[in-house]
């Protein structure tokens, strides 16, 4: 079951939004400051306690990190009192949460709806723009034992990298993805002692030797293969296109649109225009994909969200209208014209 909608009442950066959701593939765009990264990691912090049942008031804290985790402060800032609402849907399931800003625990928190909600739990995982598999040896015991200000996204993606495989066969969908993320990688992702390996020809490469680009893929592949991303599952990806060869960009698009294919619902935060053309010219006419464009409404300052299943329609679309920009820049520059010509 998919995460359908999310609707904020002062909640962060927002005042008040609310947005309907893609079962297939989302992706948020907008300047920085209008709350991609931040729908993401409510909607997954909602998914991960459906399996977890931990409070979902104290998830948002360690997700989100709050100064001295005092959870009022994520209520938007304001110079009066003020209390936020945040709810998450899934269909006809609603998870809801309030708290005032001056709220400095989790259990001041007002949470409805969980019981219900983690009856049917979700497989989810939210991959950070951080690469993080070969900063792991160590990490999660350390997390586990100290307080170390670290966002719980972090250790939770080593969580779900360190999963043995799955018993049985393998689908042939997955296996598809597998071998094509292998070729592109040129090679496989192997543990041992809590260090991460690339097994290819020349042996084992540790993650640290390799290009940040294909540890991202390495993350994926192993999220495919020991079962985490199947169907039924919800994949959350803040920036995948960071440090990653724009020449990867068409394989990764491809393989995110077969998992979408596979019932993976996916949410995606770019600043990319390859990636969002890739998935523009990649995406077939049965593929389920809603392009989500946050901005700031020049009169009031307010984040509004404008949704759209059409590339061309999205906006405004500062991504594409920086390239365009740059193009005719460029254009004018080889014609001898002068930036008025």
């Amino acid at each position: 079951m998919t995460i359908s909608r999310i609707k904020l009442e002062r909640f962060t950066a927002f005042e008040k939004i609310d947005i309907n959701l893609s079962s297939g593939i989302n992706v948020f765009v907008g300047a920085n400051g209008t709350g991609k990264t931040h729908l993401m990691k409510l909607a997954y912090a909602a998914c991960d306690i459906s399996k977890t049942k931990a409070n979902f008031a104290e998830k948002l804290v360690r997700v989100f990190m709050p100064t001295g985790r005092a959870i009022g402060r994520l209520v938007k800032r304001q110079k009066v009192s003020s209390r936020c609402a945040v709810e998450v849907f899934r269909n006809d399931l609603k998870l809801r949460v309030s708290f005032s800003n001056h709220a400095t625990v989790t259990d001041s928190a007002t949470v409805t709806g969980g019981k219900s909600w983690c009856e049917k739990p979700i497989e989810s995982v939210y991959i950070p723009v951080k690469e993080m598999l070969s900063n792991a040896p160590g990490f999660r015991s350390l997390y586990s034992q100290r307080e170390i200000h670290f966002e719980e996204i972090y250790s939770d993606i080593l969580d779900r990298a360190y999963r043995p495989a799955l018993r049985g066969p393998v689908a042939a969908e997955r296996k598809g993805l597998l071998k094509n993320l292998q070729k592109t990688m040129e090679g496989k992702v192997t543990i041992k002692d809590e260090e991460f390996f690339l097994r290819n020809r020349q042996g084992n490469l540790e993650f640290t030797l390799l290009a940040e680009g294909i540890r991202k893929l390495g993350l994926l592949w192993l999220l495919i293969q020991n079962g985490t991303l199947l169907n039924g599952s919800i994949l959350f990806w803040d920036e995948p296109e960071t440090n990653l060869n724009p020449k990867l960009f068409g394989p990764l698009i491809e393989i995110l649109l077969v998992l979408q294919r596979m019932d993976v619902q996916v949410f995606l935060a770019t600043h990319d225009y390859v990636i969002l053309k890739e998935l523009d010219l990649r995406k077939q006419s049965n593929d389920t994909v809603l392009f989500h464009s946050l901005f700031r409404e020049q009169e009031s300052g307010l984040i509004q969200c404008y949704s759209t299943d059409e590339y061309l329609q999205i906006h405004p679309n500062a991504i594409q209208d920086t390239f365009l920009d740059l193009f005719d820049r460029d254009v004018k520059r080889d014609l001898g014209l002068s930036e008025e010509g």
